[in-house]
């Protein structure tokens, strides 16, 4: 399929801005309880995240140190997953971490790439 070649830039940064915009939403929930209330109380470490979650996902949506901020946000997956996920059984589909697993590796793979198009600086 050659001809989806030209596409790539522009199907990469769509990637990057749709995955940082729906972590974000993670961040508005933990924190403001936007778009629905988070389920559980808030402690340091949720907060922590939720802060995260928020100022990462809008720093790598809009492109402006995103490999900096992905980089934060793939390191904060990967404890979140082994905190609340791992040691429950060894496959995400049966510990119910696979939105974890899938965001710890988007945005390694988003900190390794950079930003690409779409973005307010190349870093």
């Amino acid at each position: 399929m050659k001809f989806l070649d030209q596409y790539s830039d522009h199907s990469y940064a769509v990637f990057r801005i749709v995955t940082a915009f729906l972590f974000l939403c993670h961040g508005t929930q933990k924190l403001f309880g936007f778009p629905i209330v988070f389920p559980f109380p808030l402690n340091a470490m949720t907060t922590s995240a939720g802060v995260i979650e928020l100022v990462a996902g809008v720093l790598i949506m809009i492109g402006f140190y995103s490999r900096y901020a992905a980089f934060i946000a793939s390191g904060t997956m990967a404890v979140a997953y082994w905190m609340a996920h791992g040691l429950n059984h060894p496959l995400p589909i049966a510990n119910g971490g696979e939105i974890t697993a899938f965001y710890c590796f988007a945005f390694l793979y988003i900190a390794t790439k950079g930003p690409g198009i779409w973005s307010l600086n190349k870093k």
